[in-house]
């Protein structure tokens, strides 16, 4: 997974996290998402701390300090602009071709740069998607953008599942898109919305 070939995704998948994020209402932050076990808040702070801050302390080859680690993103009222703004300090952090070389030292375990990047693409991806589900937005990629991201979930599922970060497979329609299966192999149902509240 070298730069090429991942960056333009994970820049995509970055703007179109961070629009989403400005479209989440305070109101929304208790309501419920495709993350069984989370409301809307807790996915934003898994959004802002490990696609964002995660991403360029992953370029820097720093562990996230627990400052940040147990941080409520959602209690600053402006918090979209700020994961806007670190959204960006990230993608400039991986813009340099120097930080692809190399293993990044994940604290438990150490990983190819570039494969970091991929996985980190599929988190913005795949929980971009879960924050437009839940809080009524649209959630937009390219049908490019979406078979990478297929191609990330289908190497990393089973790896995945036994740590409990994704549920059991759900069985995708004939005309799914890529995207579509890479929702339901990491156990989303394509589906899914929120529930109407009268």
């Amino acid at each position: 997974m070298d730069k090429d070939t991942v960056y333009p995704y994970l820049s995509e998948c970055a703007a179109e996290a961070a629009r989403l994020a400005r479209g989440v209402g305070v109101g929304a932050l208790t309501g419920p998402t495709p993350c069984t076990d989370w409301d809307v808040a807790a996915l934003v702070n898994h959004l802002v701390l490990y696609t964002s801050h995660g991403l360029e302390h992953r370029a820097r080859r720093k562990q996230l300090p627990e400052d940040l680690t147990g941080r409520d993103f959602t209690a600053d009222g402006d918090w979209a602009r700020g994961y806007a703004e670190q959204l960006d300090r990230a993608l400039s952090a991986w813009s340099d071709p120097a930080v692809w070389a190399g293993e990044v030292d994940l604290g438990f375990a150490t990983m190819p740069a570039g494969e970091i990047a991929s996985l980190i693409t599929k988190e913005l991806a795949v929980h971009g998607w879960d924050l437009a589900r839940a809080t009524g937005q649209e959630y937009r990629i390219s049908a490019a953008a979406g078979a990478f991201v297929l191609a990330v979930v289908d190497t990393h599922a089973e790896v995945y599942r036994q740590y409990d970060g994704f549920a059991a497979p759900v069985a995708a329609r004939p005309s799914a898109t890529a995207f579509e299966r890479a929702l339901a192999a990491a156990g989303r149902d394509p589906r899914w919305s929120a529930p109407v509240t009268v």
